[in-house]
């Protein structure tokens, strides 16, 4: 298996030229001023790192330009690599909540995010860390849905539980939680349909299912695990708060950031949303898929 650590960086690297590369060269021979920063705004905008944080990033050079006697240009990427890294570590999160098993992840997110593989991957990755992992095919209103989650089980060697096309999700969602709790199964993540987080009925069936689950396995720890492709940029951060309005939203994972230089949205999500990012997909393999760790992103972007 390839380094984690190389992997993320050759991932992250077209979002590195995005950001620092093209920051590099704007300062190049360069004294900070209004002109200058200015500049780097449009940089940083433009690479969907949201303007929250350009903003925050920007004042913050200006006043530590001023603070630290700073002049030179070059001496901003210093800065921004530093207030970066607090912006992203303030996104981790410490606790380790008392979780109840089974544990029931609700997989939602909008159609094209790379929601079955992604699921696939998470089996894997979990399985590898010793756990019991069960699968509930819940998405059985898209044609060959079942089909595609059940060979991911395959790949990762987990149990799933299944119905024909066309079945109630919220019955399939209720069969997978009975299995879940009788088979001793630490973690069941459940497929849901691709919906467009528009349409109010498909968030009402989400809201369904959980409820049904909580009725099968009263107690267990239920959370919602939202998949966002990274590459729609500030698009992301607005299905970000529909669902958590409609249906809550205790992690993100962040899908296709290997292939998109708007890997700049991790920033933006860090400093305007309170929802942690906990993995990241790099790849269509099968272990291609990462914990979050906001020091080895910077790192990724600023080595």
């Amino acid at each position: 298996m390839a380094n984690p650590f190389q992997k993320l960086r050759e991932s992250l690297s077209k979002t590195k030229d995005n950001i620092l590369g093209k920051i590099s060269r704007v300062v190049l021979r360069r004294k900070i001023d209004d002109d200058l920063l200015e500049e780097i705004e449009e940089i940083l905008i433009e690479a969907d790192v949201g303007v929250k944080a350009t903003m925050r990033l920007i004042e913050t050079i200006r006043e530590k330009a001023v603070q630290e006697n700073l002049t030179e240009g070059e001496q901003v990427i210093d800065l921004l690599k530093n207030e970066i890294r607090s912006i992203l570590l303030s996104n981790d999160t410490d606790e380790s909540p008392i979780e109840t098993k089974p544990v029931v992840w609700l997989i939602v997110g909008v159609n094209g995010v790379g929601k079955t593989t992604t699921i696939g991957k998470l089996a894997t990755h979990l399985s590898n860390q010793g756990k019991k992992v069960i699968i509930a095919a819940c998405d059985t209103f898209r044609a060959a849905a079942i089909d595609q989650i059940s060979i991911w089980a395959d790949r990762a060697r987990v149990d799933i539980i299944r119905s024909q096309e066309g079945a109630d999700p919220a019955s399939v969602a209720f069969d997978a939680a009975q299995a879940a709790k009788a088979r001793q199964a630490d973690i069941l993540l459940v497929d849901t349909a691709g919906r467009l987080h528009t349409k109010s009925h498909l968030m009402e069936e989400l809201k369904k299912i959980r409820r049904v689950i909580d009725k099968a396995v009263e107690g267990s720890t239920i959370l919602s695990k939202l998949i966002i492709d990274g590459s729609t940029g500030q698009n992301a951060l607005n299905q970000v708060r529909v669902f958590t309005d409609a249906v809550g939203c205790d992690g993100l994972i962040i899908t296709k950031l290997d292939g998109t230089a708007k890997g700049g949205v991790l920033i933006a999500i860090a400093e305007e949303l309170e929802v942690p990012v906990e993995f990241i997909g790099l790849g269509e393999g099968v272990e291609d898929i990462q914990e979050f760790d906001s020091s080895k992103v910077v790192e990724a972007l600023f080595e």
